[in-house]
């Protein structure tokens, strides 16, 4: 790896992407993101229905947006208030995605999550997302539900970028994959260029520890309270080998042919980064997971430690699949069965993020009220 001088630096050196896990008007009104790019080596940005929420319910920032809105359907409001933070970014990263080939620079926006379980509506919504922000270097952010797989692909068969989001089991990002390949095979029958379809599979981190800790701890033997801290980096590491098998062995064939047809890989990106428990360190879930061609989404505070006293190794991941099937081998022997964990996460994230959309549409309406009165 080069010499370089700061720790996001030696992160992006060593392959992985700096993407920031926030948006809001403020940022883009003071200039912050661009200044992230410059200083953090910030190259992508992901939203969610809960940062919009809370950037809604903070300051003053879109009390013009909301008084031109005034009068305006809530729904519409809330979507013309979101695309309009997402086209800006996008505009703000515009430079770095044709300085990577159409591979970083991109900003994510998600599909309504209370369509989560409705393909045909998610498929819709995304089209209409895509057309509206109408900029090349946006992701459709579409949740890895059952219902959510086909319309991954179908999306992807119409031309538009996706990162796949609320990955949480390496059997549903498995499957995943495979809804990428078949999207961009269909993409390819439709006559799309496959080279400015871009694609990650988000890998939920912190909220896997969290929830095994807390298993662990109920069995509350010695045994079960030293495994504490080490399923969500194993499960990680797993989805990584995964990553390899298709994407770099590709016993199949098929990615081989799709990436002689222009195609970039769909790209493994680390989500729910900020470390939930104080007694883990702060730059747990970007230091134990780097690796080339993977992206790490940061909330600010996260990325704030990393520029601060982040200790970058060159690559933590390659080469432990074995140790890491390992480790959940041994959680699984102390009663924990990480097949309900992750189901159990992914029902809790959707909700989670339906809840965060009502926030965002409660917040919207009383601003519009507001501002109309």
């Amino acid at each position: 790896m080069p010499e370089t001088n700061r720790p996001t630096e030696r992160l992006s050196a060593a392959g992985v992407s700096i993407w920031l896990d926030d948006l809001s008007r403020e940022r883009l009104d003071t200039g912050n993101l661009a200044g992230l790019v410059d200083s953090h080596d910030v190259v992508g940005v992901t939203t969610n229905p809960t940062i919009f929420a809370g950037a809604l319910s903070e300051g003053d920032a879109y009390d013009a947006a909301l008084a031109d809105l005034a009068g305006t359907d809530v729904e519409a409001a809330v979507e013309r208030i979101t695309t309009d933070d997402v086209r800006a970014a996008a505009d703000v990263l515009r430079g770095v995605y044709d300085r990577t080939g159409t591979v970083d620079g991109r900003v994510s926006i998600e599909v309504d999550p209370r369509l989560a379980r409705d393909t045909a509506a998610t498929v819709d919504t995304a089209k209409r997302l895509w057309r509206t922000v109408d900029r090349p270097n946006v992701l459709i952010k579409i949740p890895a539900t059952v219902e959510g797989l086909p319309a991954i692909t179908e999306t992807l068969a119409a031309g538009i970028s996706v990162n796949v989001t609320l990955i949480f089991s390496i059997e549903r990002y498995r499957a995943v994959m495979d809804a990428f390949l078949t999207g961009l095979e269909q993409a390819r029958e439709n006559g799309h260029d496959l080279s400015v379809i871009g694609s990650v599979a988000s890998f939920f981190v912190s909220r896997v520890d969290s929830a095994v800790d807390d298993a662990l701890e109920r069995v509350g033997t010695d045994e079960a309270r030293a495994l504490q801290g080490t399923a969500a980096i194993a499960n990680a590491r797993l989805a990584y080998a995964a990553y390899q098998e298709v994407f770099e062995a590709d016993s199949t064939g098929r990615w081989t042919a799709l990436r002689q047809a222009g195609a970039h890989p769909q790209r493994p990106l680390w989500a729910s980064t900020g470390v939930k428990n104080p007694d883990y360190p702060d730059t747990l879930y970007v230091t134990e997971l780097v690796a080339p061609g993977v992206v790490n989404t940061m909330p600010q505070a996260t990325l704030d430690a990393v520029a601060d006293h982040g200790e970058i190794p060159e690559d933590t991941v390659t080469g432990t699949a074995d140790a890491a099937a390992a480790t959940i081998a041994a959680i699984e022997a102390q009663g924990v069965s990480m097949d309900e964990v992750t189901a159990q996460l992914e029902a809790e994230g959707v909700t989670k993020f339906e809840k965060s959309w009502d926030e965002l549409l409660t917040t919207t309406k009383t601003g519009l009220d507001a501002a109309g009165s």
